[in-house]
């Protein structure tokens, strides 16, 4: 984008740029998370509901369980914290101390949703993949574009820039023409064709 707009309109297009990645920034997050919950919700009520039988929990009541909203054990995942102990509540009094322990422990919790939480992420880099191939193509079906010309720049910023560059006035460098000395007569006219502005300020001797 920066290439294919005029000098003078870079900045436009610089802000547009910073524009449409902070908007992306905040619309991947959502579609993020839905194409977590989706890969989610396909696996995740088969395996907490086959994790909690497997440490004694009762088939109905890890079959209610296995219902939770997927977008609750996403965050619980994320912040680091095992919610089966709040979950299940007096079934733990009836499960064995190794099996209450390791239920509510570190381990039990995030080995249960691993399998589902990789299908969530599959889905979300398989988009990610995706949508980054048909922006490559997209690209490419648009071909080489010339890069604007630079427009001239005149005389009147040029003559600035060299009176800046050596510490002079430009009324210094700037002088009637020698067509207009002879005219008027002027005994400082120069056959070389420079005025004796010019030949002042460049530091030459007029006689």
């Amino acid at each position: 984008m920066m290439n294919a707009v005029p000098a003078n309109q870079r900045g436009a297009a610089g802000g547009m740029i910073a524009t449409f990645m902070n908007t992306s920034f905040v619309l991947s997050i959502g579609v993020f998370f839905s194409l977590m919950v989706a890969g989610l919700s396909s696996k995740l009520p088969g395996a907490l509901s086959g994790g909690l039988v497997a440490q004694g929990i009762p088939a109905s009541a890890a079959q209610q369980i296995s219902h939770l909203p997927p977008i609750g054990v996403l965050f619980a995942a994320f912040l680091g914290y095992n919610p089966m102990q709040q979950l299940l509540g007096p079934l733990l009094g009836h499960l064995p101390a190794g099996h209450a322990a390791y239920v509510t422990g570190r381990q039990f919790f995030p080995h249960l949703i691993t399998a589902p939480f990789h299908d969530g992420l599959g889905v979300a880099f398989a988009f990610a993949i995706a949508a980054s191939l048909i922006a490559a193509v997209a690209s490419l079906l648009t071909g080489r574009r010339p890069r604007p010309g630079v427009a001239p720049e005149p005389l009147g910023a040029e003559l600035a820039a060299v009176a800046g560059d050596a510490g002079i006035e430009p009324s210094e460098i700037v002088g009637p023409g020698p067509d207009a000395e002879e005219a008027r007569g002027a005994p400082g006219a120069r056959g070389n064709g420079q005025s004796p502005a010019v030949t002042k300020s460049a530091g030459q001797d007029p006689g």
